[in-house]
């Protein structure tokens, strides 16, 4: 037991200092004396020491386990992010500063703390740069949660969800925003037009306004690159028999040319998510976001 008291202590500090995500109608109030500061410029990353607090090296929040990455050169994920903001608003982050929703900062799971990533909208192209001092969001399928005004530059505070790429910078690279290595393959050529489900939008705060030629861009979910095709072909029809709807890619841009399947295009989170768990029920646990 003794052995196990420093885990637990640390989990409960998690718990208490961290979120399982943001939540629509979570940014500041719309009326009243409070006015919303001027949205800040990005955060400029620099070195920095590693916390004494939040950096595990292993901890564990709600029954799983999760490991800090030694470094976070190379790390690169596309994913869903969230946000959070008021009800943290001045409550302690993981390496026990002040969560303050105005910063361009941000939670993560397992980089170490604190670090900085760059943030792509996948859908309108927009992109952030943040400073990771927190940890978090401990919900599936989750992969960053942003400050307010981090998700509010990314235009993505009405649907409270968006999908995107996230980069770790490198400062000691050439420009500082440049990783060494992938951890998810590259983004093969456009897609082939496939069946679209179609989505309500609610109500939302006002967000700036993107220019008509950022909304462009449609999303596809990979789930296999295949040399043969009819390899590829065995996978469509896992997929089919789960009634879920694949097309085969071919991208001669490969030698010799590979055979991706993709799903989509996927409208909204809802439905990656909804996805993700069906992919999941078939033994699929590594799809891939392609945009374009």
């Amino acid at each position: 037991m003794p052995a196990r008291l420093p885990l637990l202590l640390l989990a409960v500090l998690f718990i208490a200092a961290c979120h399982a995500g943001g939540t629509r109608g979570d940014g500041p109030p719309s009326s009243g004396s409070s006015r919303i500061p001027d949205l800040p410029g990005d955060a400029i990353p620099r070195h920095e020491p590693r916390s004494k607090y939040g950096n595990g090296p292993v901890y564990e929040v709600f029954g799983k386990r999760y490991t800090v990455m030694p470094s976070g050169r190379g790390y690169r994920e596309r994913g869903v992010a969230s946000w959070y903001g008021k009800k943290f608003h001045g409550n302690l982050t993981s390496n026990r500063e002040t969560y303050d929703m105005y910063k361009m900062t941000a939670a993560h799971k397992t980089l170490p703390l604190p670090s900085y990533v760059r943030v792509r909208n996948l859908r309108n192209d927009k992109s952030i740069v943040v400073r990771v001092n927190d940890r978090g969001p401990f919900v599936h399928n989750r992969i960053i949660d942003l400050s307010y005004s981090a998700a509010l530059k990314l235009d993505m505070i009405r649907d409270g969800t968006s999908l995107v790429e996230v980069t770790a910078i490198d400062v000691d690279a050439p420009g500082g925003d440049r990783p060494t290595r992938q951890v998810t393959p590259p983004a093969p050529e456009p897609a082939p037009v496939l069946r679209s489900v179609p989505t309500a939008v609610a109500p939302a705060p006002k967000t700036p306004q993107s220019s008509p030629t950022a909304m462009g861009h449609r999303i596809f979910v990979q789930v296999g690159a295949f040399g043969d095709r009819a390899n590829a072909e065995r996978r469509v029809g896992l997929l089919d028999s789960a009634g879920i709807d694949a097309s085969i890619y071919e991208d001669r841009s490969s030698d010799p040319p590979l055979q991706r399947v993709r799903i989509g295009p996927v409208d909204d989170v809802i439905q990656y998510d909804i996805l993700v768990e069906e992919l999941e029920n078939i033994g699929i646990t590594d799809p891939y976001l392609v945009a374009e």
